[in-house]
């Protein structure tokens, strides 16, 4: 237990550290900025399309620490250690998992204040961005920790990682904007279960990459 609580904090302060805290909100915040200017100066339009870009900026920021999630640690032969002690693949995925949901989720959360500013988005739609996202973080760090243990063998692999979740987190787009549609109620119940799905699949499928790292 004392070790998963290590791999726990390691890998909270690899993602608070050395700057890495802010390279997602940065991320988020600057497509926040950029999109006004495609869209030009009308305020109506860049209301009704800016939520939904807020939830696009927020999974390409899930997924941009992805190269330091699981590699670092493989070729660092923590996980072997872990795996030598006895410790299930599906576990070190879930904390590696809880861990990402916390370090990149909070500042992101932060960052959605200014970020909904620059994209005309009111108070009622920004408290709905902000229950949307709580419910999602969870999911979109599964798929950021999947990706990052399927390409913890390739130089690159976060463009690649990137293209392989993007299927996955369709539904999360799809129902986390809907919530931002006055007449899609049971959107903010779609996107729970999607959420839970993945967060209860993530583990297992994060696990079995893992494994197959060592083979």
């Amino acid at each position: 237990m004392t070790a998963l609580i290590a791999l726990f904090w390691r890998d909270l302060r690899r993602a608070w550290g050395s700057g890495a805290l802010w390279l997602p909100v940065l991320f988020f915040l600057l497509v926040a900025t950029a999109f006004p200017f495609a869209v030009g100066p009308d305020a109506p339009l860049l209301a009704r399309t800016g939520g939904g870009m807020i939830w696009v900026a927020a999974l390409l920021a899930a997924l941009l620490p992805i190269d330091r999630l699981v590699r670092p640690d493989r070729e660092a032969g923590v996980l072997d250690q872990l795996a030598v002690r006895g410790f299930a693949d599906e576990v070190i995925a879930a904390i590696k998992i809880a861990a990402h949901a916390i370090g990149f989720g909070l500042p992101l959360l932060i960052a959605l204040l200014p970020a909904a500013a620059l994209l005309a988005q009111d108070a009622a739609r920004v408290e709905t961005l902000a229950t949307g996202l709580l419910i999602a973080i969870p999911a979109l760090a599964s798929l950021a920790v999947l990706s990052a243990a399927l390409t913890a063998n390739l130089k690159g692999g976060s463009a690649i990682g990137g293209l392989l979740v993007l299927p996955l987190a369709v539904p999360l787009l799809i129902f986390g904007a809907g919530m931002l549609d006055p007449s899609g109620r049971g959107a903010v119940k779609l996107l729970s279960a999607a959420s839970l799905l993945l967060t209860v699949i993530g583990p297992f499928a994060a696990g079995a990459a893992l494994r197959g790292l060592r083979e």
